[in-house]
């Protein structure tokens, strides 16, 4: 069952990124913590995944880790969070930090981030949850994707109404305030059923 006030960010476990993708893993645990939200990642100190773990703790924030048991032997995880979870798999990882969610946020990250945000979205198009999605598109790293998706409506391969699904931003703030209107309107709509 999901936390209210909880947040899963999929981010990147490279540490030979571009500073510019650090300062908005900062920023984003800084205004996560200080809107209230609880973070759920997937555990690790290393890369976005653990600056942006560093400041939600920073700010005052709650930290839930979520990680493989194989990864977790690699000592890459981030042993100050609040709560660790140690799963089996990545696919039991991914589980667990869909189930405790109530919104996504994707900062850029490899082929990992890619494909949770796409499980995430699919599955918001099959009507399986409601949550919110947002990409956070810091110096433009989702603007390739973005052109994908475009293809895909362009073509007819999804229709043109998923758009609606997911938020695309380059602003912390705008973000931020993305993910509470999201679980203002998801509550609502649970409270009408």
């Amino acid at each position: 069952m999901p936390v209210e006030r909880t947040v899963c960010v999929y981010s990147s476990s490279s540490a030979t990124i571009a500073p510019a993708f650090f300062a908005a893993a900062d920023e984003l645990g800084a205004a996560l913590a200080q809107a209230g939200y609880t973070l759920v990642y997937g555990g690790a100190q290393v890369g976005l995944m653990g600056a942006v773990a560093r400041a939600v703790h920073a700010h005052g924030g709650r930290v839930v880790g979520v990680i493989p048991d194989g990864l977790r032997t690699r000592e890459i995880v981030y042993e100050a969070a609040d709560e660790l979870i140690v799963t089996a798999d990545m696919r039991a990882r991914k589980a667990v930090m869909e189930a405790r969610a109530a919104a996504f946020v994707a900062l850029p990250g490899g082929f990992g981030t890619l494909e949770e945000i796409l499980e995430i979205l699919t599955l918001k198009q099959l009507g399986w949850h409601r949550k919110p999605l947002v990409l956070l598109n810091t110096a433009g790293f989702y603007d390739p994707l973005i052109d994908l998706f475009e293809h895909i409506y362009r073509g007819q391969f999804a229709p043109v109404a998923t758009r609606q699904l997911y938020y695309v931003t380059a602003d912390v703030a705008d973000a931020v305030a993305h993910l509470a209107a999201g679980l203002t309107a998801v509550a609502a709509a649970e409270a009408e059923r």
